[in-house]
């Protein structure tokens, strides 16, 4: 039940929303709210007449379902010492409280006890009517959810709607989870910055039997300015309850910063919507009583004092603090440095450099004091965690008869780096941590930021023997980011494991799924380092593995690759025995994702290992390892220690605590970056070896064995624990950038699908001359940002086309499989996709300075089509004349019925290569097309006339006026 005034209570008590509230508030003109259950305010003293009618009037409790008279209740009211009311007043308070337990459906004159008087069925109609009307006015508001993180009432667009004795109230509808930011927002104005906390709250409890009502509420919270309600200036008021209160040694709530500030706002979760909340704020100003400001910038007495900034510190300067606490850094250092910091500024400027002393260590006692072993028993441990830090978790499910124990865990600072580096970009799953000492193996969600360095922004805590159960709770996950940001999306995700459910994160992100081999490249690598010591032996089966991984990922071999393997090393005992019993039952289901789904970069892949080693460092160093097996100690950890660490790694005050950094420290670019500063003149390739010049002792260098396969080893120490080195990066760079080492996987896959397009262009001519238009224009934007990164003229192109291909005939709208390369004369010459030596597919050589990601990025105008498909239906008629005059160098088609069909195409004046097609029981299959890399001369010879065909291409643009 709820006293509603008419200051603020024009939809709670007009609505008659407080009478289903089960408890809500009243606060006007800054008052304290009392909150009662319908008659807490009644009149210990009255006439005779009305303790009469009272007597005959029955109030029923809806939280204890006891029910009593009137009478009876003024005589408990009496007895607890109830204020002194009048009878007219008690009257007044009686009708409006039986005006809430009705819904507002039987609402009368206040005089209606003291006269005898009741409205009819007309005036009861009558209000039932407005009441309705309003109701759906307001539930007709559109719900407004902003893109940002935080949101104040500027970015809201308010509604008035009639309320309580026909006044205005300023109301909006928003998501009900935004709630806290909106709260966020508004304290952070920078008009005036306060803080808002809730004065008071009232929830119906869900085992609460109530009727449905359209104005009925789950929950309501009146939250008020720091600032007020109270004004302890000098001639300020001061509520009786505050005033009355015995003094404590600790008083809670900064009884100096209270300066009589009016400004509140009264948010509403509705039965109707329990996702939305009405947020209706009347008193939107930051004064007092009388109209003037109380605090911030404008008012002028609170110029030198604290009330000029905000009543308490940011909560990105408290993450800062807990965060340096929880690694280790003394109360002390953290004050001498933000000491240090404020006086360089020439002073405070702002609340948080304010900071003081005692609170500082008071979150130091605080965080002492919370512990992780709330119970013996681990999982009433655990249950009382998540009741306690109900927004650190995004799904939790215990353990039950069919399903078993699921924990997932987000801070909002992981909801936030979810949300600014995970849009239009990629996740990353590392779903394997703690399998072999965790009893609840952690399963992390991963992000990239500016510098390519993995981000953990979700932990999932599962059972050990639990596998693929992603559907369970990636929905959530999904569901929590888009209700922060509903135009949140996903532009692919990494997986690590082949039997991961791909079929649910499509369903579910709408996205494309990749695969990365790091987890396979990492343990073949560190357990060959550990059972084969001859280093021959051990090069020989890394390179051989790396060639099974690189053939089946073209397309080239499946399972019979692997058990060659293990024929032609059966005296490498150990290797073969882990291997035989740990991978070889798993190489199935690697060799059919590997076959279907494109592969990550080794940018992803380093970014990935060394999170991993990272938090193995940062959580596996407890010197009990039986603490390991709860499920308390790891979610407190996550969320304290290392989450700590993590927010850390982003922070740029972080080296002015050097001296206290420990190994779990991140100090320094990742591998891949650093990989990248080293120059090529340092990099010497030697047949199968290649030595890289050490960058802090010029003097030495490392040796690197099978440059450029997947399986590369380097006599580093990072190398040799079964890492990606940075050596090994640039070698393997510099290798592919010299032609020494075909492209990367994840590069060739681009590679496909990009021909796949080029080559099967739609048959509406304006679709392709769109695309073909949008290609030029593409192409010419890479030439000038490649001509400004590597300074060379725009028109010479750092990356070399492959010979023009000729495009598949279109019968009947399908795309008809035929692949020619051309010859330095411009003729048709079929390439020989059976050759013996290893051509790539639009293989090309680039300069040295240009990563994987720009190699794939510019190999758009690799595959870009030239002048010739402006021609095509000139071509097609040439290519008809000269099959029906039977001339050298056409191809000739034969094919039967049931018969195995072979397009054979040859070419005149000594041009090599043949171009071979089959089509068996008349379906079609496309062959691949394979380029050879051109020399030196060739290259040269072969740039002029490439410009020239993109000149041709742009001339037929502006003439067909595309």
């Amino acid at each position: 039940m709820e006293a509603a005034s008419p200051s603020h209570g024009g939809v709670s008590g007009g609505a008659g929303g407080g009478g289903n509230c089960g408890g809500t508030a009243s606060a006007g003109d800054g008052e304290r709210a009392v909150f009662d259950d319908g008659l807490d305010e009644l009149w210990p003293s009255r006439p005779s007449s009305a303790a009469q009618m009272l007597a005959e009037v029955w109030v029923e409790n809806p939280e204890t379902s006891a029910r009593w008279t009137i009478a009876q209740r003024h005589e408990r009211t009496t007895r607890t010492g109830s204020r002194q009311q009048t009878a007219d007043s008690g009257a007044a308070t009686l009708g409006r409280s039986r005006d809430r337990l009705t819904g507002g459906k039987e609402r009368r004159p206040a005089h209606w006890l003291t006269s005898g008087r009741r409205s009819g069925p007309s005036g009861q109609d009558a209000i039932a009517t407005r009441q309705m009307a309003r109701w759906d006015e307001i539930l007709t508001l559109p719900v407004q959810n902003p893109t940002t993180l935080e949101f104040s009432a500027a970015d809201i667009t308010w509604s008035m709607v009639v309320g309580w004795k026909d006044s205005m109230d300023r109301l909006a509808l928003i998501p009900f989870s935004r709630v806290n930011d909106f709260v966020r927002g508004e304290s952070n104005n920078k008009e005036c910055q306060t803080r808002f906390h809730v004065e008071a709250r009232r929830r119906r409890r869900p085992t609460m039997n109530c009727k449905p009502k359209v104005d009925g509420i789950l929950e309501y919270i009146l939250y008020w300015c720091s600032f007020g309600p109270d004004d302890y200036r000098s001639g300020g008021a001061v509520r009786p309850s505050r005033a009355s209160c015995g003094k404590k040694k600790t008083p809670a709530g900064r009884p100096n910063t209270k300066r009589g500030c009016v400004c509140h706002f009264i948010v509403k979760r509705l039965i109707a919507e329990p996702s939305l909340a009405l947020v209706i704020y009347n008193h939107n100003k930051h004064v007092d009583k009388k109209g003037s400001p109380c605090h911030g910038p404008m008012d002028k007495m609170a110029i030198g004092t604290k009330a000029m900034f905000a009543p308490y510190i940011s909560d990105d300067l408290r993450l800062e603090v807990m965060s340096l606490l929880y690694v280790g850094i003394p109360v002390e250092t953290i004050m001498q440095r933000h000491t240090e910091m404020v006086e360089r500024q020439g002073g405070p400027s702002n609340r948080d450099d304010l900071l003081t002393h005692r609170y500082v260590r008071r979150l130091e006692r605080k965080m002492r004091r919370s512990g992780y072993e709330l119970d013996d028993d681990d999982a009433v441990s655990i249950n009382m965690l998540v009741e306690n830090h109900q927004d650190h978790i995004f799904f939790f499910e215990d353990f039950t008869d069919k399903d078993s124990f699921v924990l997932g865990i987000q801070t909002d600072w992981q909801l936030q780096q979810m949300i600014q580096y995970g849009n239009h970009s990629l996740l990353a799953s590392d779903s394997k941590f703690g399998t072999n000492k965790l009893k609840y193996p952690v399963h992390s969600i991963l992000v990239f930021d500016q510098k390519k360095n993995a981000i953990p922004v979700a932990w999932i805590m599962t059972p050990n023997f639990t596998h693929c159960e992603m559907y369970r709770w990636m929905g959530a996950l999904y569901d929590r980011v888009r209700t922060k940001d509903p135009t949140w999306q996903l532009g692919g995700f990494i997986i690590d494991d082949p039997l991961t459910d791909v079929r649910t994160i499509r369903e579910v992100f709408h996205c494309p799924v990749l695969i990365t081999i790091w987890r396979i490249r990492h343990a073949w690598h560190k357990n060959l380092l550990d059972k084969c010591s001859d280093f021959e032996k051990r090069s020989m089966v890394a390179k051989r593995l790396g060639n099974v991984i690189s053939s089946i990922c073209r397309g080239n071999g499946g399972m019979e690759l692997f058990e060659a393997f293990l024929e032609d090393f059966v005296d490498c005992f150990d290797f073969l025995d882990y291997f035989k019993a740990l991978w070889y039952p798993r190489l199935g289901a690697w060799t059919t994702v590997l076959k279907g789904t494109p592969l990550a970069t080794a940018e992803v892949a380093s970014a990935i290992e060394s999170y991993h080693h990272l938090l193995k460092v940062r959580l596996l160093n407890e010197a009990d390892e039986s603490i390991y097996q709860r499920a308390d100690w790891l979610f407190h950890k996550l969320g304290t220690k290392v989450h700590s660490y993590y927010w850390l790694d982003g922070f740029s005050g972080k080296d002015t605590f050097s001296r206290y950094w420990r190994s779990e420290w991140k100090n320094g670019p990742n591998q891949w970056q650093q990989g990248l500063q080293i120059p090529d003149s340092d990099i010497v390739i030697e047949d199968n070896c290649a030595r890289v010049v050490c960058q802090k002792d010029k003097e030495r260098s490392h040796a690197i064995v099978n440059p450029g396969s997947e399986l590369a080893f380097c006599d580093c120490s990072w190398s040799m624990k079964g890492n990606l080195c940075k050596h090994v990066m640039k070698s393997t760079k510099v290798c592919r950038d010299r032609g020494l080492a075909p492209p990367s996987l994840a590069l060739l896959r681009y590679y496909q699908a990009l021909a796949n397009v080029v080559h099967c262009p739609p048959s509406d001519s304006l679709v392709c001359d769109h695309a073909v238009a949008v290609a030029v224009s593409v192409r010419a934007q890479l030439e000038m940002v490649l001509s400004a990164t590597n300074g060379y003229s725009p028109n010479t192109l750092a990356f070399k086309d492959p010979q023009p291909t000729s495009e598949p005939r279109i019968e009947n709208g399908t795309c008809a499989s035929r692949s020619l390369a051309g010859s330095d004369d411009g003729n048709e010459v079929p390439t020989n996709e059976d050759s013996d030596q290893d051509m790539y597919v639009c293989k090309k050589r680039k300069s040295g300075g240009a990563s994987d990601e720009v190699e794939a990025a510019t190999s758009t105008q690799a595959m870009q089509p030239s002048h010739h498909w402006q021609n095509y239906p000139a071509r097609q008629e040439r290519e008809r004349e000269e099959a029906s005059n039977g001339d050298e160098g056409t191809a000739e088609l034969q094919a039967s019925d049931g018969d195995e069909g072979t397009t054979e195409m040859q070419a005149s004046d000594g041009d090599e290569g043949t171009a071979e097609m089959q089509a068996s029981d008349g379906d079609e299959e496309t062959a691949a097309t394979q380029i050879m890399q051109p020399s030196g001369t060739e290259g040269s010879q072969a740039t002029p006339e490439l410009n020239d065909s993109s000149d041709e291409v742009r001339s037929a643009d502006r003439i067909g006026g595309t």
